[in-house]
């Protein structure tokens, strides 16, 4: 699984993972959150972005996002139920990863591409429910910036 960082480029998960363990121990003054998003764009096929945040919070944030295409998907339950598998994928592995390296103080968040307003207000009982039993925080529109607006910028 690899994952892009928008000043270091193209890393493996290890790097990631390192990277971010560096980012987090270089400055314990603050608290730190991980926060993961998927957001999609349907053309010929199916963009899907996934972007990994790791909020300083106070003090600004990197991030790193990987891209999937796949065939066209037409319906949107299916859709935003691949963008939240996609993030609950990359949460899980960071949470394993996380307490390999015996950093568990720091708090993994899911972002969903869904609010109460529009079409997919009918999925959040599902979606969130499907990210909450799986252990994670879920934040949905207008508190999901990082699928909203992170990932988002890298499907078009």
């Amino acid at each position: 699984m690899h994952f892009i960082s928008p000043s270091k480029g193209v890393m493996d998960w290890d790097e990631m993972v390192i990277d971010i363990l560096d980012y987090v121990t270089s400055d314990s003054d603050y608290s730190y959150k991980i926060i993961i998003g998927t957001d999609s764009h349907v053309r010929d096929e199916t963009h899907f972005v996934t972007a990994l945040v790791v909020h300083r919070v106070g003090k600004g944030a990197r991030y790193f996002y990987r891209r999937k295409l796949y065939e066209k998907i037409k319906s949107l339950r299916q859709k935003i139920f691949f963008e939240a598998a996609f993030s609950l994928e990359v949460a899980s592995k960071m949470a394993q990863s996380l307490a390999e390296r015996g950093h568990t103080e720091l708090n993994l968040e899911i972002h969903l591409d869904i609010g109460h307003n529009g079409e997919t207000r009918s999925l959040i009982r599902d979606i969130v429910g499907m990210i909450v039993g799986s252990g994670f925080d879920a934040k949905i529109k207008p508190d999901s910036c990082v699928a909203s607006n992170v990932a988002d910028k890298y499907t078009k």
